[in-house]
């Protein structure tokens, strides 16, 4: 499948026992595939809904104390966070934009010093390169019996399977790793975490990928939708074209959503995870 911003083809290797897959070949130089603009505003119109259920997830999991985001993008969570009485920090490969807010912000896990009483992975583990080494440093940050959220899209759900090549969160080569339930809950339990409340939707990443996975059936719409929602639209009439198709499209993908969810094959996948 291609990449949409450099037009290079990568593969998908998926493992025959638990489903996972496998981006081929991994770049070496993954930086260059992170544009400036990728950080910020990527949430667009419905960055206040998102922020507002991942902030209630966490106190509903985590309790109160201080949390650590991997992949904490420009820090707009770990701000929500702050704001609900966490003391926060955060991991992201550019600290500058989360930094500006004056948040503690971390390159890497490595770096990180903590205890932390949670830790939250919203939509970064199939990012890293080496996913179970960096949920087991994760784990020796972690206070004994505290919780970890995780977020990533479901590469064995519904949408995944119908629109193949074509899914809008496959994302290749930033998504390196492309989980299902079975070898995500495999995945944590072998770097020590035991996965207890499972969820199979962020409805605002499931309706894009309903959308604008049909959309890039079309010729010249691969991305559109994500383009206006995101404000990087590259004209008045792309903007139009990309609202106007996104709400068509979303209105008879609402209850496409909300079914597959609810029958456990949504876009996403989200658990928490105690340490064990």
């Amino acid at each position: 499948m291609e990449d949409p911003q450099t037009r290079e083809r990568f593969d998908i290797l998926a493992c025959r026992s638990c489903g996972l897959g496998h981006t081929s070949p991994v770049p070496e130089d993954l930086g260059r595939y992170y544009g400036r603009r990728y950080y910020g505003g990527r949430h667009g119109l419905t960055q206040a809904l998102c922020l507002w259920r991942r902030a209630r997830l966490l106190d509903r999991f985590g309790g109160k104390g201080r949390v650590l985001d991997v992949g904490c993008g420009d820090g707009s969570f770990l701000d929500a966070a702050r704001a609900r009485g966490w003391e926060v920090a955060g991991t992201e490969r550019n600290p500058a934009p989360p930094r500006s807010k004056e948040l503690q912000v971390f390159r890497s896990i490595a770096e990180a010093s903590g205890p932390f009483s949670s830790a939250t992975l919203w939509h970064s583990l199939e990012h890293l390169p080496d996913p179970r080494g960096a949920l087991e440093q994760l784990r020796a940050l972690l206070e004994p019996r505290s919780t970890v959220l995780v977020a990533v899209p479901d590469a064995q759900g519904a949408q995944a399977r119908l629109f193949g090549r074509l899914w809008r969160h496959l994302d290749v080569p930033r998504h390196l790793f492309h989980f299902g339930r079975e070898s995500l809950a495999r995945l944590l339990e072998r770097a020590g975490f035991t996965p207890y409340w499972w969820w199979h939707q962020e409805i605002e990443y499931d309706l894009l990928g309903w959308t604008q996975s049909a959309l890039n059936a079309l010729p010249a719409t691969h991305d559109l939708l994500l383009r206006a929602l995101s404000g990087r639209h590259r004209s008045a009439g792309d903007l139009f074209a990309g609202v106007l198709l996104g709400a068509l499209l979303g209105v008879a993908a609402f209850p496409a959503a909300m079914a597959t969810a609810l029958l456990g094959s949504g876009g996403t996948l989200i658990v928490a995870a105690r340490r064990a």
